[in-house]
């Protein structure tokens, strides 16, 4: 095996020079410092925590003997030419080696640390004081912390006024605008104040805001790009399969409104008017069918529609087919009492409430006809169940004016340009 002997290598250490002397070994700073033992190393720190303590303790004092309203006295000048360094400090550096340079300075009063190159070397200006606070003046607080870096003043995006709202103090009386245009059938709540924040309404000439109230003899008028944006507005026609609930889903049940997409379009829609993707959306129900109930379910976008079929003050008459049994019997008409007949007209109550007066009539033997002025909660099936009535069908065949007619179940269509529930 070759062995290879390289020319000029350095002595190891402890070898001997050519001369005759012998090497010494090469040592690192810190190898020339014996490790403290675990008792030296606590004997160190408890006495630097007992000098930080006293530090510590002779600045309160010297606060409690300065007050609150009281000043510090100022500093003297210090020398050697640089701002923010003591005296100290310039008589260590007198020596000029790096040491003097580098090193860092402790100050007796407050403990910290400084060097001279953070304040630019021997030859830097010196930095101008910023003025003392007056006697009782509030501390001052370093922003940049407090808050972090703030952006350039360039990028801040101003925010948009918002729109004013009316005084509701001084707009005590009279009533609110959006609850005057609904009561006069120019728009819903929604709609109105959505117009009123478009700025399409004026009441007395005057730009309406929002909250804003009116008294009984303002004039309100609209502009006509609401009342165009309303007639874009459509209210669909459903014949709801069971199965399917009215508003939104529960119970693992989906909504009717899910119905109502291209596939399901009625072919002999009468109306003329093709869909699109926006005739889908915001559609509410106006009036509720069960999810064991069928028959015509109304959507709307129209908020006009809504009040007029479920408000408060509404007489659009709704009708339905029911079919029930009796004790048991498939037959039920011939044994029905004819009292219980009378209440089903009217006299029951629900929940402790009168109901208005309704038309129930038989249609045949196990079918009756249901027509009522108000929607109570599974009204009809309750209103059986007081006369001993069950129910096992129930469909819903006109809205006012509107007949299902042969809507097949499952499908939808528009409501006409000309048609009218009332």
């Amino acid at each position: 095996m070759a062995t290879l002997k390289l020319k000029n290598k350095p002595a190891a250490s402890g070898e001997a020079k050519p001369g005759g002397e012998r090497r010494s070994p090469l040592r690192g700073k810190g190898l020339s410092r014996p490790r403290p033992t675990l008792e030296q190393a606590q004997a160190e720190r408890a006495e630097r925590q007992a000098s930080f303590e006293q530090r510590r303790a002779a600045e309160e004092q010297r606060d409690r003997h300065d007050g609150p309203g009281g000043s510090r006295p100022a500093r003297p000048e210090r020398s050697g030419g640089k701002s923010g360094y003591g005296t100290h400090g310039a008589q260590r550096g007198q020596g000029g080696g790096p040491a003097a340079k580098s090193a860092p300075r402790h100050s007796a009063a407050g403990g910290s640390f400084r060097r001279e190159d953070m304040a630019g070397g021997s030859g830097a200006p010196a930095r101008p004081r910023a003025p003392a606070p007056e006697a009782g003046a509030p501390p001052r607080r370093d922003q940049r912390r407090a808050t972090g870096v703030r952006p350039p003043e360039s990028q801040a995006r101003p925010r948009p006024a918002p729109r004013p709202l009316a005084d509701e103090g001084d707009g005590a009386e009279g009533e609110r605008l959006s609850k005057r245009m609904t009561a006069l059938g120019l728009a819903s709540r929604r709609e109105a104040d959505e117009w009123i924040a478009a700025g399409w309404v004026r009441v007395d000439g005057e730009l309406a805001v929002l909250g804003q109230r009116v008294g009984p003899d303002a004039r309100i008028e609209v502009d006509p790009a609401a009342r165009q944006e309303q007639a874009k507005q459509v209210t669909i026609l459903l014949h709801k399969p069971i199965g399917y609930v009215s508003g939104q889903a529960e119970d693992g049940y989906e909504p009717a409104s899910v119905l109502v997409k291209s596939a399901t379009h009625w072919k002999d829609d009468p109306s003329g008017l093709k869909y699109h993707a926006g005739h889908a959306r915001g559609l509410a129900p106006a009036g509720r069918l069960d999810i064991d109930s069928t028959g015509l379910l109304v959507l709307t976008q129209d908020g006009r529609v809504a009040k007029l079929l479920i408000g408060e003050e509404s007489k659009v008459e709704k009708e339905y087919l029911v079919r029930v049994e009796y004790h048991g019997q498939a037959s039920p008409m011939k044994d029905f009492p004819e009292q219980d007949l009378a209440l089903l007209n009217h006299g029951l109550e629900l929940d402790g409430v009168q109901l208005k007066p309704a038309k129930v009539s038989w249609i045949n033997e196990d079918q009756l006809r249901f027509v009522l002025r108000e929607g109570r909660k599974r009204q009809i099936r309750r209103m059986c169940e007081l006369v001993g009535l069950k129910v096992v069908g129930l469909k819903r065949v006109r809205i006012g004016r509107i007949n299902l007619g042969h809507l097949p179940a499952g499908q939808w269509r528009y409501l006409a340009p000309w048609e009218r529930f009332d």
